[in-house]
């Protein structure tokens, strides 16, 4: 489904931090705009009164009404029923000025909400361009248990009953912080950032086999679980098959690869899952070796270029 949101929702959303009152047009509360219109429309969602490449929210700053006001009567109101044909999401008025009767007719007969805000032009702009922009963002729920571990976002994926969940238990009881389990949410907040969070309905909840739902933050308290986090890394659990593979490269660099999330490739490592294992060790150790990659530092192409050197000198 596309992601939306409908007049009434953004109006109750901003409606404490932009100190919105709704003058007229409340019978459009159930106009919605969709995601699908942000990437067919040259201008931005929210932005300055623009009748020739209309935002879907209009904002009426000082000169903008002052504008209008310098209009003949003829202009002004083919100007005003141009700005209701394009049927905007909701019409905004800065710093309370007064509503021109006109505007307010116009908007109450064509159904277009119209608000007034106590604060400024910049400051609507800049709210509501973000909150649009965030709630209106690609969206997608991936299956596996979404973990803060060393300060970065780390998923940790792979087949019913590979251990995500006992995994994810015990990397919480080593000190690190858990996002969101079975059902993460990624939003893709700018060209190169996954954004990650819990569902509501699954907030602070880790379910593991044989113990059901535990509540991670009652169990462990606040430090333990966190709102959100940027995805940087993908950790798949894997059971190895029973007839042994040639390795290859592999045994040196690891099982690194790739998994397409949205529009972003995020680096993902496979760890194969066998008795005696400790799997926290190894996770812990595979996002320290993502953050020396990260920072240019790849041990693997190092002992093979210090071994390339041997050989060489063995010549």
């Amino acid at each position: 489904m596309n992601a939306s949101i409908t007049a009434a929702d953004l109006f109750e959303q901003q409606r404490e931090r932009l100190g919105l009152r709704w003058v007229a047009g409340q019978r459009g509360a159930d106009r919605l705009l969709e995601a699908v219109e942000t990437v067919a429309r040259r201008p931005s969602l929210a932005g300055y009164l623009n009748i020739i490449y209309p935002n879907k929210v209009q904002i009426l700053g000082s000169e903008e009404l002052a504008w209008l006001d310098a209009l003949d009567s003829r202009q002004r109101w083919e100007t005003i029923e141009k700005i209701i044909q394009f049927r905007p999401l909701a019409l905004v008025i800065s710093k309370s000025q007064s509503c021109p009767e006109d505007l307010r007719l116009a908007a109450e007969e064509s159904d277009t909400p119209l608000w007034v805000s106590p604060r400024r032009g910049h400051e609507l702009l800049n709210h509501l361009q973000y909150h649009l922009a965030r709630t209106l963002a690609p969206r997608v729920t991936l299956h596996g248990v979404f973990m803060e571990i060393y300060s970065i976002g780390v998923l940790i994926t792979g087949e019913a009953g590979s251990g995500k969940s006992e995994l994810a238990l015990e990397l919480v009881t080593r000190g690190h912080r858990l996002v969101a389990d079975d059902a993460p949410e990624f939003t893709q907040i700018a060209p190169d950032v996954l954004d990650g969070t819990c569902p509501e309905l699954l907030q602070d909840l880790l379910e593991v086999r044989g113990l059901g739902v535990l509540n991670i933050r009652q169990m462990f308290g606040d430090t333990a679980v966190k709102r959100n986090k940027y995805l940087r890394l993908i950790v798949h659990l894997t059971r190895p098959s029973l007839e042994p593979q040639p390795r290859g490269l592999e045994r040196i660099t690891g099982e690194l690869g790739v998994r397409r999330v949205l529009d972003l490739d995020v680096p993902m490592i496979t760890l194969p899952v066998m008795p005696g294992r400790n799997l926290a060790v190894l996770t812990e150790a595979a996002t320290r070796t993502h953050l020396l990659r990260a920072k240019g530092v790849d041990p693997a192409a190092a002992f093979m270029a210090r071994h390339s050197h041997f050989l060489e000198r063995s010549t």
